[in-house]
């Protein structure tokens, strides 16, 4: 523990080198796996036993399959432990750390959600959740009656939700493009934006990842449309950041909210809101600070353990690299995805292995089997976290492969829908 006498620019060097630290553990783990192939073990069974993560990282109940990390994500133990120390340290003198080491500390998780980003860290502010970040950006954009909003039938409500609000209080039309389930075909999806956007459309909204059935949206092709259109493209990333290398500046958009407790296993609450600097005063936002800086006048006090551990999380998925946890996450979903095919009655709905494929595979049950009943019944009898797709999409089932999941998950799955199904 840093005693109070020390100066804040100690105790943050002290925070700064704990998170590099941690890091350090990451990859030692990952080279003792490497060790073990090597020198006779598999490397596949090694793969299979462990995912990308040391088991020990996750304090899962005994015997538990997740495969929920598209609703809340597991937050590994290196960084839960990381939050409470930081917590702690914050309680034995709160203000001289939360106005110091660790105000300026929490500047230095958005310097990493940029870089994590493609960005600068001054286009980067911290939310609670995606909604937080679509709800920061919606109140701080002006609309005029007879406006227009384009997004898509196939948005979470998380995401939707103020757009409607928008429409309430300022007359605003919402004009919606269908995604129809099983229909995966991005410029299928992109010819339907083109032919909706009219004169009074000001913004074009849709998912990075559709939490439906997890398609990735042709948000280059996208982004470019609205821009063609002098519209503003927002793109909601709840399903993708974690998950898959982002890169805000090559997708073209000009705003891009997600969560830090899905795909980046952080703490629960917390979130990033990405605004282009070319954004200026066409956003005002209430809760602005200079530079967007952590704590401001209009930002008060956050949750100051939950943002540091955060920055943890995103430490613990840089050491392990972002492409490696893409072609992880893409190979069980491809296993799940053609093991499926064997499961009686089903239908799957999410897009096939190639560009379009992301972690999520969504698919449709039975017209007798009741998608709530369903997820109930995996979990009691199976021990299998499963995500029940609300009704307004589909009866249906998701399934979330991460990091830390492995292909005797995706076995074990597959043998329980085969028993529940046949």
């Amino acid at each position: 523990m840093i005693d109070a006498s020390s100066s804040p620019s100690h105790t943050r060097r002290d925070f700064l080198s704990a998170i590099g630290a941690m890091s350090a553990m990451r990859l030692v783990a990952d080279e003792r796996w490497k060790t073990i192939a090597a020198h006779g073990a598999d490397a596949h069974t090694a793969r299979v036993a462990r995912g990308l993560a040391a088991p020990e990282d996750f304090l899962f109940a005994p015997e538990l399959v997740y495969l929920q990390t598209g609703s809340l994500g597991p937050t590994p133990r290196p960084v839960m432990e990381r939050t409470i120390a930081v917590w702690k340290e914050l309680e034995r003198n709160p203000s001289f750390y939360g106005y110091g080491a660790q105000e300026h500390a929490m500047d230095d998780v958005r310097a990493s959600a940029a870089r994590f980003l493609g960005c600068k860290t001054d286009e980067i502010l911290l939310t609670r959740c995606t909604t937080d970040g679509m709800n920061t950006l919606a109140q701080g954009l002006t609309f005029a009656t007879g406006d227009r909003v384009l997004t898509t039938d196939q948005e979470h409500p998380g995401g939707r939700h103020c757009w409607d609000y928008v429409a309430r209080r300022y007359g605003v039309a919402i004009d919606v493009v269908p995604i129809p389930p099983g229909e995966n075909d991005a410029s299928a999806i992109v010819d339907r934006f083109a032919k909706a956007i009219t004169p009074r459309t000001r913004v074009l909204s849709f998912s990075h990842l559709l939490s439906s059935t997890g398609l990735r949206m042709p948000v280059v092709q996208l982004s470019a449309l609205a821009r063609a259109h002098g519209c503003l493209a927002i793109v909601d990333g709840a399903q993708s950041v974690g998950g898959i290398p982002v890169d805000v500046k090559a997708l073209g958009c000009h705003a891009y909210a997600t969560s830090g407790h899905k795909w980046l296993l952080g703490p629960k609450g917390t979130g990033l809101l990405y605004l282009s600097e070319e954004l200026g005063e066409r956003v005002d936002l209430v809760s602005a600070a200079p530079n967007h800086a952590a704590y401001g006048d209009g930002t008060g006090v956050t949750s100051i353990p939950s943002v540091l551990g955060l920055g943890a999380a995103l430490e613990y998925l840089s050491a392990i690299g972002m492409e490696r946890v893409e072609a992880h996450n893409l190979g069980l979903r491809n296993r799940l995805f053609a093991a499926l095919y064997d499961v009686p009655t089903i239908r799957v709905v999410s897009a096939p292995a190639g560009p379009l494929a992301s972690g999520l595979v969504t698919f449709r049950l039975p017209d007798d089997r009741e998608s709530r009943a369903f997820q109930l019944t995996m979990r009691e009898r199976h021990n299998v976290e499963l995500k029940m797709v609300p009704k307004n999409w589909m009866n249906g089932i998701r399934v979330s492969t991460h990091l830390f999941n492995t292909e005797q998950d995706v076995d074990q799955l597959i043998t329980a829908l085969k028993r529940e199904l046949a």
